[in-house]
């Protein structure tokens, strides 16, 4: 009998683990399926800066699917229809960018949700999720392993983040450095001490909560302080740049010791 995917990313977020995700940009699933086998908790589909669309979002959901690993979605907004389309697909774990207001939080719980706890459409004969009607009852289980996360990066959300977090059905809040950096006048530099005072801040009203607290931050120091004082997702990688970065380094290793190589031979 074809059964309901338990979202393991939703149940270990209650555990006492850390959960380590990568960013993935590039939209070829051969990637994906690297990145899924490499170890880590999470991934994320950028779905706000990378170039994927639903099709290729899907692909990637479908490359990950064998592997031990939780994929995320992040569309490019809350828009309802998208939302609606990306869980028909199969996300069942969405990061929601640019959320300011418990408002806005609110509605997009009612998005995730089918009725009568909220107002996704149904439409579950056509849905990779519902296997094409082949899980049972799925009309009336998919909301509870359905995992709603915020992000919260911009001033205002900030202003807002008390009344943010209260908002029931919101699972986790991820803290946005970049933009919060920017909106604070640091721009690029999420490691500036005001920017990292404010997320200190944040993080310590996520955990009071009660709600998982979620950061990307490729310094790795940064990374493991968030872990340690209870942050429970991280992200410490983006597939781009891992690509960039290691070619660079390869591409400099030879270059290097083969000018070396040609200074120690002109020598003799």
């Amino acid at each position: 009998m074809t059964t309901l995917p338990e979202n393991k990313f939703k149940k270990a977020l209650k555990g006492d683990q850390p959960l380590w995700g990568l960013w993935l940009g590039l939209p070829d699933t051969t990637c994906a399926e690297i990145c899924a086998g490499a170890g880590f908790d999470w991934l994320l589909i950028d779905g706000e800066h990378a170039p994927f669309e639903l099709k290729t979002t899907m692909h990637h959901l479908q490359a990950m699917a064998p592997y031990d690993v939780s994929p995320i979605v992040r569309p490019e907004d809350g828009n309802v229809a998208t939302i609606k389309r990306l869980l028909d697909v199969g996300a069942q774990t969405l990061l929601i960018p640019m959320v300011n207001t418990a408002d806005q939080a609110r509605e997009l719980v009612g998005a995730v949700r089918y009725p009568p706890e909220g107002i996704r459409g149904m439409g579950s004969s056509l849905a990779r999720a519902a296997r094409w009607n082949k899980v049972p009852e799925y009309l009336k289980r998919a909301n509870e392993e359905i995992c709603l996360l915020v992000q919260v990066e911009t001033l205002e959300a900030m202003d807002n983040l008390e009344e943010i977090v209260q908002v029931e059905g919101v699972d986790g809040v991820f803290i946005g450095p970049s933009d919060l950096s920017g909106a604070m006048g640091h721009v690029g530099n999420p490691d500036h001490p005001e920017v990292a005072e404010k997320i200190e801040w944040g993080m310590s009203v996520i955990k009071k909560s009660g709600k998982a607290s979620g950061i990307l931050s490729l310094n790795l120091e940064k990374a493991q302080h968030y872990a340690e004082s209870g942050t429970k997702f991280v992200g410490v990688g983006v597939d781009t740049l891992l690509l960039r970065l290691g070619a660079e380094q390869l591409a400099n290793k030879v270059k290097n010791k083969g000018q070396q190589t040609q200074s120690a031979s002109s020598g003799y």
